[in-house]
């Protein structure tokens, strides 16, 4: 379905609740029904592929580099979330 056919039922479905003309039954059913709505219109439009934004001049010839750390234990451990061991005694 198209995203225009999803929100032309949607807005169907709120007439339905704001009128208060419909049984009392069918308010869970058009609630039900204007919450899936919802659901699967914001899914479309979190999966709409983003415009690329423009870079910035100045960043142009900048990229990103790995640094070592001097002590490689000590930050695997704290990435991990680990509870430091201690050492024991030979």
């Amino acid at each position: 379905m198209e995203r225009a056919e999803l929100e032309r039922v949607r807005d169907w479905a709120v007439k339905k609740l704001t009128t208060g003309e419909e049984p009392p039954w069918s308010f869970y059913r058009h609630m039900q029904l204007r919450e899936a709505l919802d659901s699967i219109l914001q899914g479309m439009a979190a999966t709409q592929p983003m415009e690329a934004s423009p870079q910035p001049a100045s960043r142009s010839g900048v990229s990103l580099r790995l640094v070592e750390t001097a002590d490689r234990q000590d930050s695997a451990q704290c990435h991990l979330g680990q509870p430091e061991t201690p050492q024991l005694p030979m």
